[in-house]
C-alpha cells in the first residue's frame, strides 16, 4: 500500500490535482470530490506504468501543512 499526497487546486471552471511525488500524475474534475476520485485511477495508472518500465516506485516525501498568518 502506498500513501501519496495530492494537491487540489481550484481553477476558474473546475478543479485540478497532482501528486508532488509522482511527476506528471494529474487529474481534473468538475468538483473537489470528483477530482479526488479521479486521482485514484490516475495514480494507479502512473504506478503501473512505472512498474512496466522497471522504474522504482518513489517513496512519498511530500507533506502539507496550513499555517495561520495574522
Amino acid at each position: 500500500m502506498h500513501h501519496f499526497l495530492i494537491v487540489i487546486e481550484k481553477t476558474e471552471k473546475k478543479y485540478s490535482a497532482y501528486s508532488p511525488d509522482l511527476l506528471g500524475c494529474v487529474a481534473t474534475g468538475k468538483t473537489k470530490k470528483e477530482v479526488e476520485q479521479n486521482m485514484y485511477p490516475a495514480i494507479e495508472f502512473h504506478l503501473k506504468g512505472m512498474e512496466e518500465d522497471n522504474m522504482p516506485i518513489p517513496k512519498p516525501t511530500s507533506i502539507a501543512e496550513y499555517i495561520v498568518i495574522k
